[in-house]
């Protein structure tokens, strides 16, 4: 039997074959463990037949062409591996050596397995398949621990990749950081839009290739982090560039810039497997994590009476009871929870005295009765913490939904908007006040949460949680406080907008993280939720670009929409009626928003085509107004986006019975409407400069976008979200600097 290819530390060996690897050769992600699983395949048939002398001709024949096609692929790799070499000189030593061995091993194995070199008597029908069992055992040890070499060397290359795009945008956060003037920092910050979107590209990658939960976990909370401070970054800049003597403004600027740069580094922690001066990384320990390794201790008792101490026993348990103080101690945790958290835990002890009491006896003299006994010790411990860990789960997830539906209305934040644009310090001193308050009710969540949340990589989302409440918080009061003391600035006004956003996004999340958190606790191995109920994962992969690039043309048409001086133009409002559909089919494609199932989707997809129609006809009566010239374009644009809504609407009320044909269905759903919005982000420009030409110099592009306090959602029956910044590092983030003017009146 095979072996697994793979372990955490490296290569692991067959102990029948004697097959192992060099265990310095840690295999880090997926990619490299699932490219050695056909080559291990393939030797382990080999080696397994050392311990069989005696096989038929045609026995004999196969495992010779095996030899073969094993020498043969290990040629193709090594001509690859020896291609890396000459393109990275700083490898090239070492990963020229490693082919060098693997080319060796591949022609050894090859050598041994050809029927020819085998000596076997000719009268014989039954022959010894190998002469030298050791020299093929020998040959596959190298082969494997050499291939595996240089899929690891190759794999620095990545990581020298991630490091390369992380310096880059470090670079140019510095200078970014140091502009002093608008023109300035749009140039720069276009180049930043630019290098943030590589950072993306690859470290999506690297997270999806990730062995490790946990790391992928941290890795993925990095990347949050990144992507909505991209945002923040530049409202924050901007802000501070318009009210340079603004000492609150400054600071909301620098809190962006310090949380970024942590997360840039983390991420170089991630791939490189390092922490900053030496230091171990302190795995989090969490009350569930606790009591489970407790319990199997416990339980272990029944095999072993003598492989821990009763001091060790007593030392996990303490340490338990000790997390449970978070609770009992927690202002927000109810009466009745902390009493039952504590009637339990003094349970424990009593438990545990009963079950060492037992135990001791069990050691000494090991008779039926008393092994009896132990049994009864052990269930009655480990019924107790099994109802210790539900209390606790209780009372951290009873408090999360509370709170969650408590702040779900936001009426701090709008109060802090509504008064910062008032420029009334007082009453926003006050509301900063209470979100204060909040943000600590929030804080104290996520930390019990991650006591209750049954896996590690969730623990790490709890952390990141909150990590995210303890900084935002202060970073909206510095822009409240900014916007009170310039209340008439757009700019203000934005940049706080945008740090509500991301509160409310990640009280968003806090609904979704407290879903999985019940998942695993109920026995649903937390897996995370997936709206699509689609095939996984590739075709999942597919859909999400496509809701990437949907995402990048909704904020296109956004722009373009924004440069409008009329706003209630026919054509503007249908334009902003259909990004704003658009948007929803993309928070889809993220498993978010307001359409959770596909039927949502298709039917969404059927309003925005009619919605599109309706544009068409706005475009028909716009071409009886511009010069006949003109007119010829405007037609022919207009019925293509009739065709394009007609083959949208045609796809949407299609049939589709089961998940393939389902997931067909949306990939199609999403195209189409990627078609359309790729067609509107050329129609608008064009109906402005032909409104612009035929009006005398009236003009149709406004100076400054104005602040829209309620964004006009048009074509659908549901309430479309606010607009939040869900990517990082996206494409059309050039777009939104370059459109905005800066230049604004104090």
């Amino acid at each position: 039997m095979a072996t697994s290819p793979c372990s955490s530390s490296g290569v692991s060996s067959s102990s029948s074959s004697g097959l192992g690897a060099d265990a310095g050769l840690e295999i880090r992600t997926r990619s490299v463990e699932q490219t050695l699983v056909p080559l291990v395949s393939q030797i382990t048939t080999l080696i397994n037949h050392k311990d069989k002398p005696k096989r038929s001709d045609k026995t004999l024949q196969a495992i010779q062409r095996v030899g073969q096609a094993v020498n043969l692929a290990v040629g193709r790799f090594v001509t690859v591996g020896e291609a890396i070499a000459n393109e990275n000189h700083e490898l090239k030593e070492e990963m020229s050596v490693a082919c060098i061995e693997a080319r060796r091993a591949g022609e050894t194995i090859a050598q041994l397995t050809d029927v020819a070199s085998l000596d076997h008597p000719e009268s014989d029908s039954h022959i010894t398949i190998f002469t030298d069992k050791t020299g093929v055992v020998k040959a596959a040890r190298l082969l494997l621990s050499s291939v595996t070499k240089v899929l690891v060397l190759a794999d620095r290359i990545v990581i020298k990749q991630i490091i390369t795009s992380r310096n880059k945008v470090l670079a140019t956060m510095e200078q970014l950081e140091k502009v002093s003037s608008f023109q300035e920092f749009v140039q720069i910050f276009s180049q930043f839009g630019n290098e943030m979107v590589e950072f993306a590209h690859l470290t999506g990658d690297r997270q999806n290739d990730l062995k490790d939960e946990k790391k992928k976990a941290r890795m993925a909370a990095s990347r949050a982090v990144l992507e909505k401070c991209t945002m923040m970054l530049l409202t924050a800049s901007k802000t501070c560039l318009r009210h340079p003597d603004c000492e609150s403004a400054r600071i909301n600027k620098d809190g962006v810039f310090h949380r970024m740069r942590l997360a840039l580094e983390q991420v170089i922690e991630i791939v490189t497997d390092s922490r900053p001066n030496g230091e171990n990384e302190m795995a989090p320990n969490s009350i569930y994590s606790g009591i489970k390794e407790f319990k199997n201790k416990v339980e272990g008792l029944r095999e072993n009476l003598y492989f821990l101490s009763k001091e060790n026993l007593s030392t996990m348990l303490e340490v338990i009871l000790e997390h449970t103080e978070d609770f009992t101690d927690s202002a927000y945790t109810s009466h009745e929870h902390r009493e039952h958290i504590l009637e339990l835990s003094k349970q424990a002890k009593m438990e545990l005295e009963q079950l060492v009491s037992v135990w001791m006896q069990a050691q000494n003299q090991k008779t039926k009765d008393l092994m009896e006994d132990l049994e009864v010790a052990i269930l009655k411990m480990c019924q107790c913490m099994t109802e210790l860990k539900r209390e606790v789960h209780s009372a951290a997830t009873s408090l999360a939904a509370d709170l969650l539906k408590y702040h779900t209305d936001h009426t701090v934040l709008k109060a802090l908007k509504i008064t910062g644009v008032e420029g009334n310090l007082e009453a926003v001193a006050e509301y900063t006040c209470k979100l204060s308050e909040q943000k600590e009710q929030l804080v104290e969540m996520c930390r019990l949460l991650r006591h209750v949340s049954g896996t590690e990589p969730l623990e790490i989302t709890c952390i990141h949680a909150e990590d995210t409440f303890q900084v935002t918080g202060p970073q909206i009061i510095s822009a409240a406080e900014t916007l009170a003391l310039h209340p008439s600035s757009k700019i203000a006004k934005e940049n706080l907008e945008v740090f509500c956003e991301a509160w409310e996004s990640q009280l968003s999340d806090m609904s979704l993280l407290l879903r999985e958190i019940n998942d695993v606790f109920e026995g649903r191995r937390g897996e995370k939720r997936v709206y699509l109920s689609l095939p996984r994962p590739g075709e999942q992969a597919k859909i999400a670009k496509l809701g990437l690039e949907l995402h990048l043309l909704t904020s296109d048409v956004d722009s373009e929409t924004e440069k409008w001086e009329d706003q209630e133009n026919e054509i503007v409002q249908h334009g902003q009626g259909m990004s704003s559909m658009a948007y929803s089919m993309y928070l889809f494609t993220r498993g978010e928003g307001l359409l959770k199932t596909t039927q949502d989707l298709f039917h969404q997809a059927e309003i925005f085509a009619t919605e599109g129609t309706k544009l068409a006809s706005a475009l028909h009566a716009l071409s009886d107004q511009v010069r006949d010239d003109d007119k010829p374009l405007l037609l022919l644009e207009a019925e293509k986006l009739i065709s394009l809504c007609k083959q949208l609407q045609a796809t949407a009320k299609a049939s589709a019975q089961g998940k393939s044909a389902t997931f067909t269905k949306v990939d199609a759903c999403i195209l189409k409407t990627r078609n359309v919005m790729t067609l509107l982000c050329q129609l608008l420009p064009l109906c402005c400069k032909l409104l612009r030409k035929n009006k005398a110099g009236n003009g149709c592009l406004k100076p400054a976008p104005p602040w829209k306090e309620d964004r006009i959602r048009t074509g659908t029956n549901a309430r479309i979200p606010e607009r939040r910044v869900e990517t990082f590092g996206i494409k059309s983030l050039e777009n939104h600097v370059t459109n905005m003017t800066f230049l604004e009146s104090k």
